[in-house]
């Protein structure tokens, strides 16, 4: 029996591991970087154990340290949750060398499945249905689009979809450098790209007695950057022809490399109804919540329990319902997926499952995946879960970095998901009506909310009083400035509180009905008629920022000064860091280069994602301060490019 586990990772799948192995009984032993030492899995822990440094190489990803934290905290079992060194055979194999029970598969079925070129032979020999491999050297334009993918590793590094013949060379590349800083592997492969698939995959769950499990289907087709971000289960609209060959495959690929424990075998389905391996995970999902939801399991514990070698019954229990998960980021889709950093003050999400990393309050930094939360709606129907998993979107209270939740509930709204017509080309098809300004008056009257509450917090005597109750006085006519976040949308308020009430220029039928105070840093609670309609809005003040929740959705505003500041400006040409992060390669050029628009200058890695910084306009490179391993803040000044000959 495991008395003490170990948990070699971090945030959210951290945490759902300490939840669990609570409910079980078993003592849990957290691991933590320097930038994670106030992080809560680190705290909710029984014990916790400094990996010094910040960098995941440093930390998180080297073995040595962290069977040496369990060792020291007297743990008797690791579980490596997902990521980082959840997939290394040889982390495995140290584990059980220690003396400690590893929870996980073999390290053999790891090796097995690690590079994805040797795991398609060995699928090929199993009888699982795949896509043959091109030869890079030999792909013509009839072969187009294919996709370069990395052999080694996961989570969208290394894969590059090539639609032009000419632009394969530098997409090798490019991919394989990729590769090799990721995963310490450059090994790449090119596939055909399958226009319109979906993707689709298999929970399977084998003991050590020769059980095999195969939980259902889940559809994972909405991505962004070849990086989930939906997940359901069961995948709406497969015969059951299609659903019997993914589970047969499925079960054929764990037996054929003796699995045990959790993993995933994935496939592309194409529009045509056929399936093809993609490949297996040797580990936990981020999305097992879903089948967890539906079949009424808890995998973490089945996986301990396996661990323990423990039997699985003959055959799992049926799935009952529909389950589907959102992935919230901390990054702006509109800004091409740009992550963002800072304080995340408030996370409130009521009524769902919520499986996140950092609460309110925690500080959300440039070393790790920008995945603050993964939030589960679960109905009898997938139309009742897709509309509470958007209403509670909707209605959620995030207060902090600018997030993808405004794109998530487009996206789960949207006709071809509500039909079930989606594919791994959804979002970037979509990407512009997902994420354009919306043109309602919501924000308006949102921004009215904000500089009412504003003026409360300033003159509480003069402007708020108990809900309904408070003092007609007169006034000066009050201008306040806000812009909308994102998009920068400026909202200029005009408004006076007479004898007769509130007069605000543009809102031809609004009374303010009352504001209400809480304390310190607590909302303001404005009450507005708006046509008739009584509206409430909390507003919350963090320095200048003003988030503005509402029943029917929530807005984020910067307060902008009376006197901007002149200074605030770059010279014409400037490239600045969009995020705080490490630059990991330059291109080949050098000051007195001309440079194309568009043209590639330097990559950057914030948050486990590249990010190539390009020439704004065609012209001369005067100025380069970017070298790898070069860390800047954001704002920092890494190149000028002079416009013109």
């Amino acid at each position: 029996m495991i008395r003490s586990l170990l948990v070699a990772n971090r945030a959210e799948i951290a945490r759902r591991i300490v939840r669990t192995c609570r409910e079980l009984g078993i003592a849990t032993v957290a691991v933590h970087s320097d930038a994670d030492a106030d992080a809560p899995h680190a705290r909710e822990a029984d014990a916790a154990v400094r990996l010094p440094g910040d960098a995941p190489a440093d930390t998180y990803l080297r073995g040595d340290l962290l069977v040496k934290a369990a060792l020291a905290a007297g743990a008797d079992a690791v579980h490596p949750g997902y990521g980082f060194l959840s997939e290394h055979a040889d982390f495995a194999r140290a584990v059980r060398t220690a003396g400690l029970v590893w929870v996980g598969p073999p390290p053999e079925a790891m090796e097995a499945m690690a590079s994805k070129t040797r795991a398609k032979e060995i699928m090929r020999k199993a009888g699982v249905p795949l896509l043959d491999p091109l030869d890079p050297a030999e792909v013509t334009a009839d072969d187009l689009p294919v996709l370069v993918k990395a052999a080694a590793g996961g989570g969208g590094r290394g894969m590059r979809v090539v639609r032009e013949l000419d632009a394969l060379p530098a997409e090798l590349d490019s991919a394989r450098a990729e590769a090799a800083s990721a995963f310490g592997d450059g090994e790449i492969f090119v596939e055909p790209y399958m226009e319109g698939a979906r993707h689709v995959e298999v929970q399977v769950l084998a003991d050590t007695h020769g059980t095999v499990w195969t939980l259902g289907t889940r559809d994972c087709s909405l991505q962004r950057r070849h990086q989930k971000v939906i997940e359901e289960a069961p995948a709406p609209g497969l015969d059951e022809e299609l659903r019997h060959t993914l589970a047969e495959s499925a079960a054929n690929a764990a037996r054929a490399i003796g699995y045990e424990g959790a993993g995933t075998v994935e496939f592309l389905v194409s529009p045509s109804g056929r399936a093809y391996f993609l490949e297996m995970n040797t580990r936990l999902q981020v999305e097992h919540p879903v089948t967890e939801e539906i079949h009424g399991l808890d995998l973490v514990a089945l996986q301990l329990r396996i661990a323990e070698g423990e039997r699985l019954d003959a055959q799992p229990p049926a799935p009952r319902g529909h389950a589907i998960e959102a992935r919230l980021y901390a990054e702006d889709p509109a800004r091409d997926w740009r992550p963002q950093t800072g304080i995340l003050h408030r996370l409130d999400i009521p009524g769902l499952r919520v499986d996140s990393g950092p609460d309110g309050g925690d500080a959300i930094g440039v070393h790790y995946d920008p995945m603050l939360a993964k939030v589960i709606a679960v109905a009898p129907t997938r139309a009742e879960a897709v509309r509470r998993l958007a209403h509670g979107l909707e209605r959620a209270r995030i207060h902090g970095p600018v997030t993808n939740r405004e794109l998530l509930v487009r996206a789960l709204r949207h006709p071809e998901f509500a039909a079930a017509r989606m594919d791994t080309g959804f979002l970037e098809r979509h990407l512009t009506e997902l994420t354009a300004a919306s043109d309602d008056d919501a924000a308006p009257l949102a921004a009215l909310a904000a500089a009412l509450a504003d003026a409360a917090r300033r003159r509480p005597a003069t402007v708020a009083g108990r809900l309904g109750g408070w003092r007609n006085v007169p006034s000066q006519p009050q201008l306040r400035s806000y812009r909308a976040e994102p998009g920068g949308t400026e909202h200029e308020v005009r408004y006076r509180l007479t004898r007769d009430g509130l007069l605000a220029e543009g809102f031809s039928d609004v009374r303010l009905l009352g504001v209400e105070q809480g304390r310190d840093t607590e909302p303001v609670r404005v009450v507005l008629e708006v046509a008739g309609v009584r509206r409430t809005f909390e507003v919350t003040a963090y320095g200048e920022h003003r988030y503005v929740d509402t029943p029917q959705g929530s807005h984020a505003f910067t307060a902008l000064p009376r006197f901007p500041d002149p200074a605030a400006r770059a010279e014409p040409g400037s490239l600045l860091a969009p995020m705080p992060g490490t630059v990991v390669r330059v291109a080949e050029v050098a000051v007195g280069d001309r440079v194309e628009a568009g043209q590639s200058l330097l990559w950057l890695e914030a948050m486990k994602m590249e990010h190539r910084v390009t020439a704004p306009a065609a012209g001369v490179l005067t100025a380069l301060h970017a070298a790898p391993g070069r860390q800047v803040e954001v704002g920092a000044l890494l190149a000028v490019v002079a416009a013109g000959e």
